[in-house]
């Protein structure tokens, strides 16, 4: 891991313990499904499993690494979802209300559609797409199981995504990516990730959040994350469509209780426009997660 890492060494304020973090076993997190059930019940009924409430994010709950909670009636009832606690940041920033229509580009295996669908209170509508009709059924089940009404699923190309009725009020991109953040359930990835591998995944992710911007209503939002830290794939992606379009503008974001470190304005040979600052990079021994990236852009107009 310290070799593939590396070159990310002058980006870190603490190198060892990124490092530590990133080997580390992972907390377990779960989310309260609001539509069967209250948080402070569910804390209650999970109390023996010494459940810790998120500060950041109401009605969720993080646990010990070791604490199975797959295999539960609460969960098989569909009162609560289990999701990595770094990756509810991304639908967290994109606020979606009820009766807002709004789009998952990438969205199996589903975590993040069942989380928009509750936040909106089983009102209005998510249109939650992906290429590969086999992961589509996974996302299926989630919504079955969560008893979700207001989800409707697509199978097809992002990059191609057709635009009859488009305008929806926010779009998400949570493009395919390197997973380098994924190291504390995949060790494998630090084996697997070079520059070179990213460089090939940018046209792709820069493919699909043109998609989303075209998709968007002028004043909607479109957040485009990744699980990786290569700015080939970050900031240089963000930096291109910014660079084409004269549309889009980057939010600044804050979550209290979370910390953040800015987006990168420079990397190596490349200079990025000072509004990349107001993207967010997550590294993992700042919170005790994963690592994501995250920018929040809003369509003019």
């Amino acid at each position: 891991m310290t070799t593939a890492f590396s070159r990310y060494r002058p980006l870190i304020d603490d190198w060892e313990a990124f490092l530590a973090s990133s080997k580390a076993p992972l907390p377990g997190s779960i989310w309260t499904n609001t539509l069967r059930m209250m948080p402070s019940a569910l804390q209650a009924l999970m109390i023996d499993d010494h459940p810790e409430p998120l500060a950041w994010y109401p009605g969720a709950f993080s646990f010990s690494p070791e604490t199975a909670l797959g295999n539960r009636l609460p969960y098989l009832a569909g009162c609560y979802h289990i999701q990595e606690a770094v990756s509810l940041l991304p639908v967290l920033l994109m606020a979606p209300k009820p009766g807002m229509r709004v789009l998952d580009l990438c969205a199996a295996p589903g975590n993040k559609t069942a989380q928009m669908a509750v936040m909106m209170g089983n009102r209005g509508t998510v249109v939650a797409n992906d290429l590969h009709p086999m992961r589509a059924n996974i996302l299926r089940m989630t919504i079955d199981r969560l008893g979700l009404l207001n989800v409707t699923l697509t199978t097809t190309d992002a990059v191609r995504y057709p635009d009859a009725d488009a305008s929806y009020d926010a779009v998400l991109a949570d493009v395919p990516c390197s997973c380098e953040g994924t190291t504390r359930k995949h060790p494998r990835v630090a084996h697997l990730t070079s520059p070179e591998n990213s460089l090939r995944l940018q046209t792709l992710q820069r493919r699909i959040l043109e998609r989303a911007l075209a998709l968007c209503r002028p004043g909607g939002k479109v957040v485009y994350a990744t699980c990786t830290y290569a700015p080939e794939e970050n900031e240089a992606v963000v930096a291109g469509v910014l660079e084409e379009s004269g549309s889009v503008e980057l939010c600044p974001v804050t979550v209290p209780g979370f910390r953040f470190a800015p987006g990168l304005t420079r990397w190596n040979d490349l200079t990025f426009p000072d509004a990349l600052r107001h993207c967010v990079r997550i590294w993992p021994h700042h919170n005790d997660t994963g690592g994501f990236f995250i920018a929040v852009l809003r369509k003019k107009g």
